[in-house]
């Protein structure tokens, strides 16, 4: 049993990895949109995949975070859930699925206003820090759970 089970911590991250990698995915979306290249939505698809199926900490980016850029940082004020990141790389994902079946089948309307709502989420976290896949995340779970507070 590991220590994460053994206490029942859920898996925590560092907020400034999250914006990072947020920026990066911005950056690939945009040049994506710029350049009319599937291809570089492809990648970016993958990443998601990556951070849906394993954890955001596993994607490249996070990678990339945590091996060069977070120890030129130091350690992080506080951590966070990483649950709801985990949830808005999945709501990525299906956003750079239909983007990518959009340009790959000739529909490049659906390819474009796809990729762009990825890319205004992506802009959104990396600029201010609103992951709006966290908020989604949030607010399914406050529906989902019923209020156990009394009146």
């Amino acid at each position: 049993m590991s220590e994460q089970t053994a206490n029942h911590t859920p898996p925590q991250v560092d907020p400034r990895g999250l914006r990072f990698a947020a920026g990066v995915t911005a950056v690939l979306l945009a040049l994506t949109l710029i350049l009319g290249n599937p291809w570089i939505l492809a990648v970016q698809t993958l990443v998601f995949a990556i951070g849906t199926a394993f954890g955001v900490q596993a994607s490249p980016y996070g990678q990339f975070f945590k091996r060069v850029v977070r120890p030129r940082l130091g350690p992080p004020k506080e951590l966070e859930d990483a649950a709801p990141p985990r949830f808005a790389q999945l709501v990525g994902l299906i956003f750079a699925i239909v983007g990518l079946i959009g340009y790959l089948s000739g529909a490049v309307v659906l390819g474009v206003v796809a990729t762009g709502f990825a890319l205004v989420a992506a802009f959104v976290n990396a600029a201010v820090g609103l992951c709006l896949g966290c908020e989604a995340f949030l607010l399914i779970q406050r529906i989902r759970t019923p209020s156990t507070a009394t009146n």
